[in-house]
């Protein structure tokens, strides 16, 4: 299947924000009644054991979330058959410049830079649709040098996978190897060059990705 290459072959990730209503409020937004998303370059993946650069001052915040990998072209897919278009899933981190964020927006202009940086997503291995019968039931677990930061569960998003299909599809054609960023819990906080992240995704006690990226200050080349 082409899809278990996404990260080579996949034209776009699309984020979906404040799926998760604690993770809204801790921030100090309000929780969304619809979906909304926003687009991150493919460029900005990195695997287990690569580096999260972090850019020069600013202040990156680490957000754990399950992915989910398209797995053919759709497009005005109900939410009854989103499932179908599901490849399978992955485990993904999108990192976030929070001062960059905050001053776009203060400012009315759009935030892609502070989540579009090179080294941005980190993402684990396919992980096959069958190993995940329900997606509804994952649990996410971040942790920086040892200590617990984020831990939640994907039952707690505020619009299921279905329905995030279905509004992204409506909107843009979903194609094979895309990835949809399901959300963050709440926890979110700080990551500084020197410090260490580690997650884990698991479904019914099995742990089924478990990764590790050292955070280092951002190369200029």
């Amino acid at each position: 299947m082409v899809a278990q290459d996404f990260i080579r072959t996949g034209r776009k990730i699309i984020a979906i924000g404040r799926n998760y209503a604690e993770h809204a409020k801790e921030l100090n937004n309000a929780v969304p009644t619809s979906p909304f998303f926003f687009l991150k370059p493919t460029s900005s993946y990195i695997t287990d054991g690569q580096s999260i650069e972090i850019p020069d001052g600013s202040e990156v915040h680490h957000e754990l979330e399950l992915a989910v990998v398209i797995g053919k072209e759709g497009r005005d897919i109900k939410a009854k058959d989103a499932n179908e278009y599901i490849a399978g899933y992955a485990l993904s981190l999108d990192m976030t410049a929070r001062d960059i964020q905050e001053k776009a927006k203060k400012m009315g202009r759009p935030w892609s830079a502070s989540k579009g940086y090179d080294t941005f997503t980190p993402i684990g291995s396919f992980i096959p649709k069958a190993n995940i019968p329900d997606h509804h039931s994952v649990d996410l677990l971040l942790q920086i040098d040892g200590v617990t930061k984020q831990q939640g569960n994907t039952r707690d998003m505020i619009f299921g996978i279905p329905e995030l299909i279905e509004n992204v599809s409506s909107i843009m054609r979903l194609e094979e190897g895309d990835v949809i960023l399901t959300g963050t819990p709440k926890g979110v906080g700080r990551v500084l060059p020197g410090e260490t992240i580690t997650c884990e995704l698991a479904y019914e006690g099995k742990t089924l990705s478990k990764l590790t990226f050292p955070a280092i200050d951002r190369v200029r080349v």
